[in-house]
């Protein structure tokens, strides 16, 4: 006998809201690790950011394949901007990503424009970003959660861990399906913006924008669904992921 206090999605909406929380759970004694560092007396180097390394790197496990902290500008001592972050590699062993810091370098890049860090930043929200392709590491589609960091002077930077949308994928997608063929519809998994991560239908690809909803509006309300004839979208516990069930 069905349970009426089940819904058609529960299923799915517990799995991701589980996942998205594990990976936020997950940043947890990194981001304490950054604000002790920073709560120490003498102000912090570049060189200080290393002592990171250890959280950073035991985040390198399952879905997570990428991690660190991104500090604010003028947060250092002796530089304008700070980068650690680690990323896990085929052979196992993770490697340190280095980008150019030098804001007069061609290859500058300035994170302080990348939604990654100013949402967090002017929220002071935990965020996701994504799906995009990332090509300063891996060129493949990403989500990135990022969480703030506070200092002694309020906002002093982001921890954050990166997950490729294939293996959400492939975590979330069997139950998806299901659930597509149990209400003979297409299901998919999209973000604030209505831009598709995962969707059972070729005709949903990642990355592509929902037009039929306006969900950036409806995500503003709060409101916790919306029912219309032949879709239903729903959100998935607090996470800033969607579940969005349409006719085919």
């Amino acid at each position: 006998m069905n349970d009426s206090r089940t819904r058609p999605g529960d299923e799915v909406v517990a799995l991701v809201s589980g996942i998205v929380e594990g990976v936020f759970a997950g940043l947890k004694p990194l981001l304490a690790a950054a604000e002790t560092l920073l709560a120490e007396p003498g102000g912090t180097t570049a060189t200080d950011l290393d002592r990171l390394s250890p959280q950073v790197v035991e985040l390198l496990d399952g879905l997570v394949v990428g991690a660190g902290f991104i500090a604010a500008p003028r947060l250092l001592a002796d530089q304008q901007f700070g980068f650690e972050w680690w990323t896990s590699a085929p052979s196992g062993t993770p490697t340190q990503l280095f980008i150019s810091l030098d804001p007069a370098s061609e290859y500058f890049l300035d994170y302080t424009r990348q939604s990654w860090f100013t949402v967090p930043r002017d929220t002071g929200r935990r965020h996701i970003t994504g799906p995009y392709v990332d090509y300063l590491c891996t060129d493949e589609y990403t989500l990135t959660f990022t969480l703030p960091v506070r200092g002694a002077e309020d906002f002093a930077g982001v921890v954050g861990a990166d997950v490729f949308v294939r293996e959400f994928e492939h975590t979330t997608l069997p139950k998806l399906h299901a659930l597509a063929v149990e209400q003979q519809s297409r299901a998919a998994l999209v973000n604030a913006q209505g831009r598709v991560i995962v969707s059972t239908s070729a005709r949903q690809a990642t990355g592509s924008l929902v037009r039929e909803l306006d969900i950036p509006a409806w995500w503003t309300t709060g409101e916790e669904s919306i029912r219309r004839p032949g879709t239903t979208l729903r959100r998935c516990g607090d996470a800033p992921v969607a579940l969005l069930v349409t006719a085919p």
